[in-house]
């Protein structure tokens, strides 16, 4: 029988998935989980459950999924499993009934090095802005959203031709080590919780929405490397090849002065395909055209007739 305090988790993408399973796999007593409701997806709009809520089934924990957080519905049931702490990660903000009602209070782990990256999308943003390391915070959960004092941080580099997507991933597991690691400390009683400064103006972390993913071309070639990076391999950088939208997946720097004007699309002996920008060119590995599939470039310019 799991021993130790009584954990209710909540989440629900895959990222949320490896720090339940970290816990259930240190033997934590977790109790029940909350999760977003099923959502249609797909083309047959069929019902689909979330990555924790399939994580958690298979697990035979009770499951939640509450509509509206502050339902006094939700929050009896949620009483019922009487908790002793509350874990989030990459789920909804919590109302303050909600996150408060624990002796030992909501833990929240966050994808970046707090008070930086505040916001919806952290992992996306540090590589768009270029960043050569970031990492993941543990804290505990106050009024205004990512500002709780630290309990623990492990930094990750960043290396020059990372995505966002593969720093997820080893975020997601670095993250649940760290998670662990955190309530061990908490139930131990040996962490030292340390208040957040205040944050750096230029690194804010927002929900990203189809605007941010255009392409500026008048930019530097490393500017915009950075920017597809932290776009792949979701949502994309998109830009416009013959009026048509086209999304590119994963690029290199050329840096040399173009001849040509920021965002000229230019083919070299039917191989080679590339944006002129501000300081270089931007040379193409794959991309996706709209309504296509991701392929390689080579693949696209065997079917590609300029307008």
């Amino acid at each position: 029988m799991n021993q130790g305090p009584r954990i209710v988790f909540m989440g629900t993408p895959t990222f949320a998935v490896a720090s339940l399973k970290a816990l259930l796999e240190a033997n934590m007593n977790v109790v029940a989980v909350v999760t977003a409701p099923d959502k249609p997806a797909g083309r047959g709009m069929q019902l689909q459950q979330s990555a924790v809520k399939q994580f958690a089934l298979a697990n035979q924990l009770p499951v939640l999924q509450p509509e509206k957080l502050k339902a006094p519905e939700f929050l009896e049931a949620l009483q019922s499993f009487a908790p002793d702490l509350q874990i989030v990660v990459a789920f909804r903000m919590l109302p303050e009934k909600i996150w408060s009602f624990p002796p030992m209070g909501t833990l929240n782990v966050h994808g970046s090095l707090l008070p930086d990256y505040r916001g919806a999308a952290p992992i996306n943003w540090a590589i768009i802005n270029g960043e050569t390391y970031t990492g993941v915070t543990t804290f505990q959960l106050q009024h205004a959203i990512d500002t709780g004092d630290i309990l623990f941080q492990e930094r990750i580099p960043i290396s020059d031709n990372m995505t966002a997507g593969e720093l997820h991933d080893i975020m997601m597991e670095v993250g649940a080590k760290l998670l662990v690691k955190t309530v061990i400390g908490l139930v131990q009683r040996n962490i030292t919780a340390t208040p957040q400064a205040i944050p750096s103006m230029d690194k804010h972390a927002p929900k990203i929405f189809t605007k941010d993913c255009e392409i500026n071309w008048d930019n530097t070639v490393e500017h915009i490397h950075n920017k597809v990076r932290g776009l792949a391999p979701f949502p994309g950088a998109i830009t416009k090849v013959d009026g048509k939208v086209v999304k590119l997946c994963s690029t290199q720097k050329e840096i040399k002065i173009p001849k040509e004007a920021p965002g000229t699309f230019i083919i070299e002996d039917k191989k080679i395909a590339k944006f002129a920008c501000k300081n270089g060119y931007l040379l193409l590995n794959d991309i996706q055209w709209e309504g296509k599939k991701r392929m390689p470039i080579e693949d696209f310019l065997r079917g590609y007739r300029a307008i």
